[in-house]
């Protein structure tokens, strides 16, 4: 229970963490920086010896030492309040919320650095596009995807990338913006600042600019248009000054950009491997195993009570959703209706992360109506699932769901394309991509017989030539595989 009004006497400073314990917290983020420093651990299955491991025993013992309490934690990167439960998470920035106590909150990596976050606007209510309208506003950008895989069937993440900005745009600011690829980068850059920031003034003038022909003509199909609309039919609000819709425009397109281009590939990774069983499920686990925002910093302006401890301005609480999580969590709350939310630093629930997390699942249905998800690198069970998950590392293959069959036609129109090295792709990963082109290959050997056995090649001579040929090309392609599935194994290994 909140007690703001009790007095002052009874409320007590938090617990501080011991000094072994700071090194340790410490140690753990500074390793972070090295990802090299799992590779022993990880070859011999000691997952409790990797980083993500050793971080959280070290939060495990945190919880049993101070009965569950926040703790004080001081390290080179600063001194941080850190509730050790999601639910004090919650509660504690919820108190500080209401009392007005908080400062713009900040992301930081696991590592220790900090970087800026898109500032939480409220999304007006009824501004989300229902969820029956989603499927027909987002299908044509999700075939365009799916079109778009290289030959192997593989996700080239920014073809991927720039297809779900697109999207995204669509969604959000309306058809008219979906080849605006300037305006993603400017609310790249504008929802990333602070009003301190030296150039925010400029940044945000800049992102005016650009919402403003969409502002002035809004798309009622769009989030824009129909918050537009909304406000407009009351006489107030976004309606009667355009320009005032801007920060919730921004932070609602910044949000389901990110849902939809990595949130959506995790989910996808996921269903590969059998760790969901629909897209809700497959989505609602990305976000609550890989949240985007998996620590954020809120700097306390001013001094507040919280149950009966009390928080002193000049303190930094440290909200890590992304850090606290254990590998057996039985509390799994749903990331869109979660008061954490897993996309955004608001200290309470976010409209717009809600909506992003309803966009994500509407792509993955549609995406998994037509091809099926096969996670090429990094590899990983349902079991064994891994403790960060990078979509732009992630490699992530469409398989068609029900391939043509052999009826004397070639059916293999497109030449396997195995990716050019990227950051992140360890030999195993070209293993199993290597292992999926020697299947193509004994398809297309296969389609090549198949057409060779066709009666209309016996007509004459030179169709007994050509079916030679074929035949030819077929027993070639059948050594090449074998010779492309020894090489997948020495890879795999």
């Amino acid at each position: 229970m909140t007690t703001a009004d009790s007095p002052a006497t009874t409320a007590r400073r938090p617990a501080t963490a011991w000094l072994l314990e700071n090194a340790v917290f410490s140690a753990t983020m500074a390793a972070q920086r090295l990802p090299w420093t799992d590779a022993p651990a990880r070859a011999l299955g000691l997952d409790l010896m990797t980083r993500d491991g050793v971080m959280r025993m070290l939060l495990a013992h945190l919880r049993r030492t101070r009965s569950g309490r926040p703790v004080q934690l001081r390290t080179p990167f600063g001194s941080f309040l850190l509730p050790l439960a999601a639910s004090d998470a919650e509660g504690m920035l919820a108190r500080a919320d209401e009392a007005g106590a908080l400062g713009p909150a900040v992301g930081l990596t696991a590592g220790g650095r900090r970087y800026e976050l898109s500032q939480h606007v409220p999304l007006p209510r009824d501004a989300a596009v229902p969820a029956a309208e989603l499927g027909a506003l987002v299908a044509d950008d999700v075939d365009d995807a799916v079109a778009s895989r290289r030959g192997d069937g593989t996700l080239e993440w920014h073809a991927w990338h720039r297809g779900m900005l697109r999207l995204s745009r669509r969604v959000v600011v309306g058809a008219a913006a979906t080849e605006d690829t300037l305006l993603s980068e400017v609310i790249a850059v504008a929802t990333a600042g602070v009003d301190s920031r030296p150039y925010a003034d400029g940044a945000a003038a800049a992102l005016g600019r650009r919402l403003a022909p969409h502002l002035a003509d809004p798309d009622p199909c769009s989030v824009t248009g129909r918050m537009v609309a909304q406000a407009g039919g009351a006489g107030t609000g976004h309606g009667s000054d355009p320009e005032a819709a801007v920060p919730a425009v921004a932070h609602a397109l910044a949000l389901v950009s990110e849902a939809a281009a990595g949130t959506v590939l995790q989910a996808l990774a996921l269903l590969a491997v059998g760790a969901a069983a629909s897209a809700e499920d497959a989505v609602g686990e990305a976000l609550r195993r890989y949240p985007p925002v998996a620590a954020a910093v809120y700097p306390v302006r001013a001094s507040f009570v919280w149950e009966d401890l009390a928080v002193e301005a000049g303190t930094e609480i440290l909200r890590a959703p992304g850090w606290l999580r254990g590998p057996h969590d039985e509390d799994r709350p749903a990331p869109g209706t979660s008061g954490a939310p897993a996309l955004c630093g608001a200290p309470s629930a976010c409209a717009a992360t809600r909506f992003a997390a309803l966009v994500a699942e509407q792509i993955v249905r549609l995406v998994t109506a037509t091809v099926r998800p096969v996670v090429i690198s990094p590899q990983f069970t349902a079991d064994r699932l891994p403790d960060t998950l990078d979509p732009r590392t992630l490699l992530v293959a469409l398989e068609d769901l029900a391939a043509p069959s052999g009826d004397g036609r070639v059916t293999v129109g497109m030449p396997t394309a195995v990716p050019v090295s990227a950051f992140g792709y360890a030999p195993a990963a070209y293993g199993a991509l290597a292992h999926a082109s020697a299947d193509r290959l004994e398809r297309h050997a296969e389609s090549l017989a198949a057409c060779a056995g066709n009666s209309g090649w016996n007509k004459d001579g030179a169709g007994e030539q050509f079916r030679v040929a074929l035949l030819g090309h077929a027993e070639r392609c059948a050594t090449a595989a074998t010779g492309v599935r020894r090489a997948a194994k020495r890879l795999a290994d």
